[in-house]
């Protein structure tokens, strides 16, 4: 039997860019105290706060973990590039600002007049560290070694567990829950495992109902809902109940960080300093960043979050150009968001404006890459950006809160693609039809000049192979195939552009009625689409950023 391909499928701009990732990811480079990055990750953006490469790691990630829930019977090209984020995460770059900023910033009374008042306290002027100097040494912590085990650098140890718990929820593999090693101060060395990060993130935060603080004084809505959203993640693959401490925290944060008066946003905060007892206030369209990571754990407070900075931008409104801010992180993220609720009017006028203002380009010796570039005259994608936008590229909507609320565990016990030539031949289906017992499989010839090569791939997990594989090439009878095991077979082919349905006989048991679900909330509207997964944009134009960097 035939059956119609209606599954998902990465479309040319995913496949660009995960061709770029796998080579970004794969290239060796010194990220040791006495060496240095590759110039392509990202230390650049949003000075002085997430201009080190850690926050290209982490943003590297989203668009993966999605692209991977959209072939989930193909995994292991996403698994080697989120395994060597983890691993990169784990070095002296990737904690830099925590290991060599000591003590107060020299450098306090030089600070850009713009970032008074905005970034820096009007009253602190001159005598107060900015966003980004973590201050290691300070009392009353004093110098503490490990970027992990210290009461700060709440950005480092909440975006590590985060990168964490999506490699191990795409790849299915335990690794990092052995002990590994991060690195300190003075090249010191400290064990941990996965688990052991997700515990001491729990418990510092326990101690701190506000909240555990990334900068030694700073305490951050951004980051520390990034911190619970993997620690959501954790709690889905382990059945732990490590999440709750956001909960907690969002109860507290509704009572200082924010004002909300007749229903509307009046502020947020962009940190609060328990040191000096100030929460600096921004602007009611300052929670854009908040409202990405939030939205899967508290869908009310990101909706009120997203509402507010489209009525202090005017995003929403087709009688108002779409006015670019200086740095394009809020305008990328409220994209973001716009793809995320369905809001269609929004996403699709922030993504007329980003088609210019981004710079999409497809590169590499056969434009097999592609990455935006947003006019920086850069011989690479600039990192985050990119790598942020190209959420927007691969998601449909609904598709961020599904990855962390009912995330696709069924796929584990499934029949799964492997030993594909990537990145040689790439895949831009793997799906299993339970309905039908049928695995859809899409090739491609990563470079058209490889089409024709020989090449070959297995399928595993087939319960019964003996008795019902049957596979389909193109939409004729396809015989190149054979047993290579007890649920396994080989199928030889050639590079190139075909689409394969293989009949294994696996069928919907109980552990798929998850992945069922999926299936069916997975829309087939375009990203421009009406279609409002989430049900929290509804109908209507939604009438309406910041007053930082981070978030304008």
């Amino acid at each position: 039997m035939l059956v119609k391909n209606s599954f998902p499928e990465l479309n040319d701009r995913a496949r660009g860019w995960l061709h770029f990732l796998w080579e970004k990811a794969g290239t060796e480079d010194d990220w040791s105290s006495s060496g240095e990055p590759h110039p392509w990750w990202d230390r650049y953006s949003t000075p002085p706060m997430t201009n080190f490469p850690r926050f290209d790691l982490a943003d590297s990630c989203y668009a993966v973990a999605l692209m991977a829930d959209k072939t989930p019977a193909w995994r292991e090209a996403y698994a080697q590039i989120l395994d060597q984020m983890v691993d990169r995460h784990t070095t002296f770059w990737a904690a830099v600002d925590w290991l060599t900023q000591f003590g107060n910033d020299p450098d306090r009374d030089k600070y850009p007049d713009v970032w008074k008042g905005t970034l820096i306290p009007e009253h602190l002027w001159g005598r107060y560290d900015s966003p980004g100097w973590t201050a290691n040494g300070v009392e009353p912590w004093g110098l503490q070694k490990d970027p992990v085990g210290a009461d700060g650098m709440l950005f480092f140890k909440g975006f590590f567990n985060l990168v964490m718990s999506l490699h191990r929820y795409v790849s299915g593999d335990s690794k990092w829950n052995d002990p590994f090693k991060v690195v300190g101060v003075d090249d010191t060395h400290f064990q941990w495992t996965h688990s052991r990060v997700a515990e001491h993130l729990t418990e510092q935060w326990r101690r701190h109902p506000e909240g555990p603080h990334c900068e030694n004084t700073k305490i951050w809505p951004y980051c520390l809902s990034a911190a619970g959203l993997g620690l959501q993640m954790f709690d889905q693959l382990l059945g732990t109940d490590r999440h709750s401490v956001f909960d907690e925290w969002t109860d507290y944060a509704k009572r200082h960080y924010l004002q909300v008066e007749d229903g509307l946003l009046q502020w947020v905060a962009l940190y609060y300093d328990p040191i000096v007892d100030h929460v600096h206030k921004v602007g009611s369209g300052g929670g854009t960043g908040v409202a990405w990571y939030a939205l899967p754990q508290n869908p009310e407070l990101a909706e009120l979050f997203y509402r507010a900075s489209l009525s202090a931008t005017g995003w929403d409104d087709p009688a108002v150009p779409v006015a670019v801010p200086s740095d394009p992180r809020g305008l990328v993220m409220t994209a973001m968001l716009a793809n995320e609720f369905g809001d269609a009017v929004t996403h699709s006028r922030l993504s007329d404006t980003l088609e210019q203002l981004a710079e999409p380009r497809y590169f590499g010796s056969e434009s097999e890459h592609f990455g935006y570039w947003f006019h920086l005259d850069e011989p690479w994608p600039r990192g985050q950006m990119s790598a942020s936008l190209m959420v927007t590229d691969v998601a449909d909507p609904g598709d961020w809160q599904r990855l962390f609320r009912s995330p696709n565990l069924s796929k584990f016990e499934q029949p799964t693609v492997e030993g594909i030539e990537f990145p040689r031949l790439g895949l831009s289906q793997a799906w299993n039809d339970l309905a039908h017992g049928m695995l859809q499989v899409t090739t491609y010839a990563v470079k058209p000049s490889l089409a024709g090569e020989e090449t070959a791939f297995r399928v595993t997990g087939i319960p019964d192979k003996n008795a019902s594989v049957y596979v389909r090439c193109d939409g004729s009878e396809y015989s190149n195939w054979e047993s290579v095991g007890s649920d396994t077979i080989e199928i030889r082919t050639e590079i190139g552009s075909h689409s394969f349905q293989i009949y294994t006989g696996y069928r919907e048991g109980a552990a798929d009625v998850d992945q069922r679900t999926r299936t069916r909330t997975v829309p087939s509207e375009s990203r421009h689409s009406n279609a409002s997964v989430s049900g929290i944009i509804r109908v209507g134009s939604l009438n309406g950023l910041a007053s930082c960097p981070c978030c304008s």
